[in-house]
C-alpha cells in the first residue's frame, strides 16, 4: 500500500511540476471545455507509456543502453510540438467564430495528438528519471514495475484533473473570455517549447 500511494503521489506531483506538461494540454482544456478531461487523460496514458517505457529500458539494462540519449532527442521533439500545439491554438483563437472546431473528428484528433505528445513527454528530460530512481531501489522486478505502473496512474489521473479543470474554467467563461484563455494557454505552450529548444 505504501509503495503504490508513494508512487501515485510522485506521478502527480511530477506531472503538475512541470510547466511544460501544463503548456502542452491547456489549450487543449480550452477547446476542449466540457470533454478536456479525456485529452489530458489520453495525454497522461502516452506519458505514463513513455515514463513506463524508459523505466523497463532501465531496469532491464541497468544503464547499458543509450536512455540519456534518447532522453536529449526526445527533448528536442517535445520542444517543436509545444510550438506547433501554440501555434495551433493561437490560429483558432484568432478566428472569429470562437468556438475552433468542434465535433467528433475534433475530439478524437486532440486525443491522438495529446497521446503522442504525452509519450514524448515521457521519454524526454531527466525529471521523470528522478520519478523512476526509487524503482532501482525495490527489492524486486515485481514491486519496480507495480511502482512504475502506480506512477503511471498517478501521471494519468494528474493530467486528467488538471484539463477537466481547465475545461470547466473555459465552459463558464464566454467567448470573448475563451479566445483570451486559449491565446494565453497556447502563447504559453509556444514560450515553453521555445525555451525547451534554446535551452538544449
Amino acid at each position: 500500500m505504501t509503495l503504490a500511494l508513494v508512487g501515485l503521489a510522485a506521478g502527480m506531483v511530477h506531472v503538475l511540476s512541470g510547466p511544460d506538461h501544463l503548456a502542452a494540454i491547456a489549450p487543449y482544456g480550452v477547446t476542449d471545455k466540457a470533454r478536456s478531461w479525456r485529452t489530458g487523460v489520453r495525454w497522461g496514458l502516452g506519458h505514463s507509456a513513455g515514463v513506463l517505457g524508459v523505466g523497463l529500458l532501465v531496469l532491464v539494462a541497468r544503464y547499458a543502453l543509450p536512455v540519456e540519449a534518447l532522453s536529449a532527442h526526445s527533448e528536442l521533439g517535445v520542444g517543436l510540438a509545444l510550438i506547433v500545439i501554440g501555434v495551433s491554438g493561437m490560429r483558432i483563437a484568432l478566428r472569429h467564430d470562437h468556438a475552433g472546431p468542434r465535433g467528433d473528428e475534433h475530439q478524437h484528433g486532440h486525443g491522438r495528438a495529446a497521446m503522442a505528445v504525452g509519450t514524448l513527454h515521457g521519454l524526454a528530460g531527466s525529471s521523470h528519471l528522478l520519478g523512476i530512481v526509487p524503482a532501482l531501489a525495490l527489492p524486486s522486478d515485481g514491486a519496480a514495475v507495480a511502482y512504475l505502473l502506480c506512477f503511471g496512474a498517478g501521471s494519468v489521473a494528474a493530467m486528467g484533473a488538471f484539463a477537466s479543470f481547465v475545461g470547466w474554467i473555459a465552459d463558464r467563461w464566454g467567448p470573448g473570455a475563451q479566445r483570451t484563455l486559449l491565446g494565453l494557454c497556447s502563447g504559453l505552450a509556444v514560450l515553453v517549447g521555445g525555451h525547451w529548444l534554446l535551452s538544449r
